[in-house]
C-alpha cells in the first residue's frame, strides 16, 4: 500500500489558489477515476482508495491547514503501517515554472512550510516528492502569492499541468523515483 498526499488548505476560500495545487492533483485523478473523498476526522484527511497497477493506494489531502499536513500524513502512515518509503507527496513549488513538475527522492523543506512540517512528523528528509510549478512570482511577498487564485488566463495551463502530474505519478508507480525524475524533471 502507498500513501500518495496532495497539499493544500480547506476551504473554498483556498479551493483555487496556487498553494492547493497539490489537491487539485489528486482531486482531477479522483475525478478521473469516479472516486469521492470522505472526511476521517480522526486520521485529520480527506482519504479515497484507489487501486492501481496491482497495488492500493491512499490518496489523501489533508484537513489540518498547510503548515501542519505532517500530523495527517503521520496518522494516516500509523494506521496503514505504511513506511516512509512507501509515500509520495504532491505540493506546490514557487521557484518552478507553471507547467514545470519535478521530482525528489529527499531533500530539504525548501521554505514549503508543509513539507516542513511533514519532515519533522515523519522523522526525515527521505521521502519521494513531486513539485509542482507555479511561479514565476511577481515581485510580491511569497505567502501573498500562494494564496491567490491561478488567473483565469492559466486556467488552460493548469489544466495541462494536471494531466501532467497525474500521467507522471503514474509512470513513477509503475517504474522508480530516478526513471521518473529522468523523464518529467
Amino acid at each position: 500500500m502507498k500513501l500518495i498526499a496532495g497539499l493544500g488548505n480547506v476551504g473554498d476560500k483556498y479551493c483555487f489558489t496556487r498553494h492547493n495545487a497539490g489537491f487539485m492533483v489528486l482531486d482531477k485523478w479522483a475525478l478521473d477515476e469516479g472516486l469521492s473523498f470522505r472526511e476521517e476526522k480522526k486520521l485529520k484527511c480527506f482519504l479515497t482508495k484507489l487501486r492501481y497497477n496491482n497495488e492500493d493506494l491512499l490518496l489523501v489531502k489533508p484537513t489540518t491547514f498547510m503548515n501542519l499536513s505532517g500530523e495527517a500524513v503521520r496518522a494516516v502512515m500509523d494506521y496503514y503501517k505504511i513506511e516512509v518509503k512507501d509515500i509520495l507527496i504532491i505540493y506546490d513549488d514557487i521557484a518552478l515554472d507553471l507547467g514545470r513538475i519535478r521530482f525528489r527522492a529527499n531533500g530539504s523543506d525548501g521554505g514549503h512550510n508543509g513539507i516542513k512540517s511533514i519532515i519533522q512528523h515523519v522523522g526525515t528528509k527521505d521521502f519521494d516528492r513531486l513539485k509542482v510549478g507555479i511561479g514565476p512570482q511577481p515581485n510580491i511577498p511569497s505567502e501573498n502569492y500562494v494564496l491567490q487564485n491561478f488567473p483565469k488566463e492559466q486556467h488552460e495551463e493548469l489544466k495541462d499541468v494536471l494531466k501532467k502530474s497525474i500521467e507522471a505519478v503514474e509512470y513513477y508507480l509503475k517504474n522508480d523515483i530516478q526513471k521518473a525524475q529522468n523523464l518529467f524533471n
